[in-house]
């Protein structure tokens, strides 16, 4: 195994060089064909959230790796490789495991313990399926991720250390009032219809908005999440209420909105700062004088509050519009947090919040986990790393025995079949209880740490062909890029 990632996150990166470095799924595509195409990578994937982006690679150099995997994170999302190098993280090996199964259960997360990384992880090894730049190695290597995540968030309370991102969002907007009766009887507009958007309005309907407008750019989708948001039984408040929108209707919601949650996959902003403010202009709250145009609130320049940032919003009373923003690059101008009657919530003011601590022992859980789990995982392939030797080593065994019996009957023309037959069966254990021991043998030494030249000596004893044990290994790895990305048991 020579896995090697190398990306960049909230914790290494601003959050404007993450907006600039946001990758759309046709870009993401783009850059694991050419990942694939360029020396040393033999199998590509690539994890993008609202808050990292990740290229995982098979490589056969390590520093030859390094380099053309940050060379192709640059060129592909536009940010200069030496602006970027800065901010750039990069893990090999066990040491690429251990963090791709931390930010599976959470740990990594902006809040930790929030659960919507397992099926970023998913859609990401999907991609990779999809465009067959995952073999058996990130194969298995995404689907163990995924088990480990589930098996976290089922074996310990990680699930009550960490919230959601939606709902951290939303108790920041809330300002330490309770959820429920700071939502209680509002309208709420959602812009978006992907996994964050449907998880903001299922939350917003739980915690007792009257009624939820979702807006997307294909209707379909938004009349999907309202019949979700609608079926009976549903957990929203009696007497909630839900309609599909057109984009083109979002500023007539606006007017009507006291609660904007947005999360599309847009490249630009979808929410101006104009918009907001002729929004609270039009509205029937809005009070006399300056404010009503949505103008600065100067008592936050005057604090010296700066003016991109967020920091005077707790303070605030005079709320009439909360926005909360959770795509990344953003899809609210960051000039609306300027604007009086306006509240807004963004990556960038999340990153710099901190979330309740999380309870230290479910976190030494968890950790305990992926430790473990890191281990089982290396040995394991490691272990498999030998199995294209041995059984080029059988193979070649197993014609020795046939070129043997053929020379016999060549020799002894006159045995019947039974003879025959008998003295394959004879020949052929022979040769399986000579090899039995030490392949058994090989492949738990194999499973150690730095077993792997344990398949190199076999070849040599041997004298395998290599090309032999190329043949086994492309393969195993032909069908590791043919399974199908599952929702763990």
């Amino acid at each position: 195994m020579s896995l090697l990632v190398v990306g960049l996150s909230h914790r290494s990166a601003p959050v404007s060089v993450l907006e600039r470095a946001a990758l759309a799924r046709e870009a993401q595509a783009k850059l694991l064909q050419d990942t694939l195409a360029a020396e040393p990578a033999t199998e590509a994937a690539v994890l993008a959230t609202c808050n990292r982006i990740e290229l995982y690679a098979d490589v056969d150099k390590f520093h030859a790796g390094v380099a053309e995997l940050s060379t192709l994170l640059a060129q592909h999302t536009g940010v200069g490789l030496d602006e970027l190098t800065p901010y750039l993280y990069v893990h090999y090996e066990d040491r690429a495991v251990h963090h791709l199964f931390s930010v599976a259960c959470g740990l990594d997360s902006m809040v930790v313990g929030e659960g919507q990384i397992l099926g970023q992880i998913k859609d990401a090894l999907a991609l990779g399926q999809e465009l067959h730049t995952a073999g058996r190695l990130l194969n298995d290597l995404f689907q163990q991720a995924l088990r480990v995540g589930k098996r976290a968030h089922s074996e310990t309370g990680i699930d009550r250390a960490g919230q959601s991102l939606v709902t951290f969002g939303l108790e920041r907007l809330a300002d330490g009032a309770p959820l429920g009766d700071w939502a209680g009887g509002k309208r709420a507009l959602v812009i978006g219809a992907g996994s964050m958007s449907s998880l903001a309005a299922a939350t917003l309907a739980r915690a007792g908005v009257a009624h939820v407008a979702v807006a997307n750019r294909t209707l379909a989708r938004a009349e999907r999440l309202v019949e979700i948001l609608q079926e009976p039984g549903g957990r929203s408040a009696a007497g909630f209420t839900a309609s599909a929108v057109e984009m083109a209707a979002v500023p007539a919601e606006l007017a009507l909105a006291d609660v904007v949650v947005s999360c599309t996959g847009a490249m630009g902003v979808v929410l101006t700062a104009e918009a907001i403010r002729a929004a609270l202009a039009s509205r029937t709250d809005a009070p006399a004088g300056p404010a009503a145009a949505g103008s600065v609130d100067q008592d936050r320049t005057d604090s010296g509050c700066p003016l991109d940032s967020a920091c005077g919003d707790a303070a605030r009373t005079d709320v009439r519009l909360a926005l909360l923003d959770l795509a990344m690059p953003r899809d609210i101008d960051a000039a609306v947090h300027r604007l009086d009657g306006a509240r807004l919530v963004d990556i960038e003011s999340l990153a710099e919040a901190s979330a309740d601590a999380p309870m230290a022992a479910d976190v030494d859980q968890v950790r305990t986990i992926v430790s473990d789990e890191v281990a089982a995982f290396g040995a394991a392939q490691r272990a498999a790393h030998i199995t294209p030797t041995v059984v080029a080593l059988r193979t070649m065994a197993a014609d020795v025995v046939a070129s043997e019996i053929a020379r016999l009957d060549g020799r002894l023309p006159d045995l019947d079949d039974k003879q025959r037959a008998e003295i394959t069966q004879t020949v052929r254990r022979v040769v399986d209880k000579l090899l039995h021991a030490p392949t058994v043998r090989v492949k738990e030494l194999a499973s150690t740490p730095g077993g792997a030249g344990y398949a190199d000596a076999l070849r040599e004893l041997f004298d395998l062909d290599p090309q032999a044990v190329a043949a086994v290994s492309r393969a195993d790895s032909q069908a590791g890029t043919h399974k199908t990305a599952r929702e763990p048991a």
